[in-house]
């Protein structure tokens, strides 16, 4: 009935589906769909890598190999080898009809064409060591009767058509569910950075990774070109408004000309003269760097504190800056919300990093039994990050009088930090469905004021029922390159789905 009907094992395709004949002839071929590769039962993913690489190469020799004459006996003798290797495998006993009507077996076959392909890539010097990996593996398969289809024909002969399956079935579902967030091939990519691609791939945009190690992306589809790195750095946000984000003095002026409420405090330059404000201080203060993320440096004294546990502090936050900012401690839970334009897309409330006792096992080992769920990382490749007991951890449970060789009470739970950074090993809860727009109004409002389009707006809020928001919130820093994955994998919680949302902000997704 039309050209897209027409169905064969290499399809050609064009950039305008609709018009495909018009489209060949006056803008050529866009890409070939192959259509008759088999799914691999022992693969999660249908395809293993190495088969990917073995039909590229195979398909660089179609394209050098020679035509050769067709005939109408060809084509029968191809389709009786087809009937002939479905039935009866890659037995000996069984023989295929070769070139000139020769009967070969199908080892014989198949290792013909195999060296056929590595002479022809060593001649025109595209062969490498890798390829050669590449094509031994199919030779061994061949060879020692390893092929898929072998290897399924013996797993049914063993435990059954529907066992063997359903087996196979259950271990990948495990599998999954341990590491339901990655995609695959891409693993040592951030997980903002994944999600993102997923949802590219999800929509039909194209992608390139131009720095691995920056998670830095080339996004393309239909003529429109974004470069973005870590997910949430885009053209949508300016240079400066990243600036004014990354200075947290300058992003509490800005907030304070739009009358939104911020902590009140003071910047510092140098330790000496943060040291003789000592006394300035008390309980419910907050000393951080002046232009980190992800919760470094950042030290809260609820209580009373002494001047060495205040010092200690000034000193983790001048690590990590050359100023820093004492501020008041604001009262409250803390909550992440992102916002991308005019809208509030996730919001999560983020629980410091903490164990659960169990009347036997001190902090150390607790923490260490936490850490080994799969969910936990390193370096933003999972949703939540791993637990570390380092100056940070010990100077705030010295604040509880504890240390990590305390063992904690049964279902007693010991805050290891008071800030509640995912980064730092924090849990996240997602919230978005139960904030008041009120404060949904202000976080937008905020990234605004700072000319962003995506922003993480970090809050504390008192109370979320209350309507009234005086006296109840304050914001505590703005985050020019939020992390996607939180709202995406919630410790509890529903997927956001911002991967797709950051795709709709740059003009990917229509309405």
């Amino acid at each position: 009935s039309s050209a897209k009907e027409y169905y064969s094992p290499i399809r050609l395709k064009t950039k305008n589906p609709k018009e495909i004949l018009k489209e060949l002839k006056n803008s050529g071929i866009e890409y070939l769909e192959f259509r008759s590769i088999d799914l691999n039962p022992f693969s999660e993913i249908g395809i293993e890598k190495v088969d990917l690489e073995f039909l590229h190469l195979f398909i660089l020799f179609l394209f050098l190999k020679d035509d050769e004459p067709f005939e109408e006996k060809d084509y029968f003798r191809y389709l009786k080898n087809q009937e002939i290797l479905a039935n009866r495998g890659n037995s000996d006993e069984f023989r295929l009809i070769c070139c000139e009507d020769k009967s070969v077996s199908p080892k014989e076959y198949s290792m013909v064409i195999l060296e056929e392909i590595e002479r022809h890539l060593k001649n025109i010097g595209v062969f490498t060591s890798k390829d050669e990996s590449t094509l031994q593996y199919q030779k061994n398969k061949v060879l020692y009767n390893t092929l898929y289809s072998d290897l399924v024909l013996k797993g049914v002969r063993t435990k059954g058509f529907v066992k063997f399956h359903i087996d196979k079935a259950k271990k990948f579902l495990l599998e999954m569910k341990k590491t339901p967030y990655t995609l695959k091939g891409f693993e040592d990519l951030e997980l903002s950075t994944q999600i993102l691609l997923k949802a590219a791939i999800k929509n039909g945009v194209k992608f390139e990774i131009l720095d691995r190690d920056e998670n830095f992306v080339y996004l393309e589809k239909n003529g429109k070109v974004e470069y973005v790195k870590q997910a949430t750095k885009t053209s949508l946000d300016s240079y400066v408004t990243m600036l004014i984000m990354e200075n947290k003095v300058v992003t509490k002026k800005v907030l304070e000309k739009e009358n939104i409420i911020v902590p009140q405090g003071k910047d510092y330059f140098n330790i000496e003269e943060a040291k003789s404000d000592y006394r300035k201080y008390g309980a419910g203060t907050v000393i951080k760097p002046k232009s980190t993320n992800f919760g470094l440096g950042i030290t809260i004294f609820k209580e009373e504190f002494s001047k060495e546990d205040y010092e200690k502090a000034l000193e983790i936050a001048f690590k990590e800056d050359n100023s820093i900012l004492i501020e008041k401690f604001v009262k409250g839970k803390e909550y992440r919300i992102f916002v991308i334009g005019d809208e509030v897309v996730g919001i999560l409330h983020r629980v410091p990093a903490n164990v659960r006792g169990d009347g036997e096992r001190s902090i150390k080992e607790l923490v260490e039994e936490k850490n080994l769920d799969p969910l936990r990382g390193i370096g933003y490749k999972t949703p939540l990050e791993k637990i570390k007991l380092e100056d940070p951890e010990k100077l705030f449970l010295k604040g509880q009088g504890l240390t990590m060789e305390y063992i904690p009470k049964k279902d007693e739970v010991v805050y290891l930090r008071e800030n509640s950074n995912i980064s730092t090993g924090g849990d996240s809860l997602d919230y978005t469905d139960d904030i008041l727009d009120t404060y949904k109004e202000i976080a937008i409002k905020a990234s605004k004021a700072v000319g962003a389009r995506i922003c993480g707006v970090d809050m504390m809020i008192e109370d979320i029922k209350n309507p009234n928001p005086k006296d109840n919130y304050a914001i505590i820093e703005l985050n020019f390159n939020p992390a996607i994955h939180i709202h995406c994998y919630p410790h509890k919680g529903k997927n956001r789905n911002l991967g797709e949302k950051i795709l709709k902000a740059l003009g990917y997704i229509e309405e």
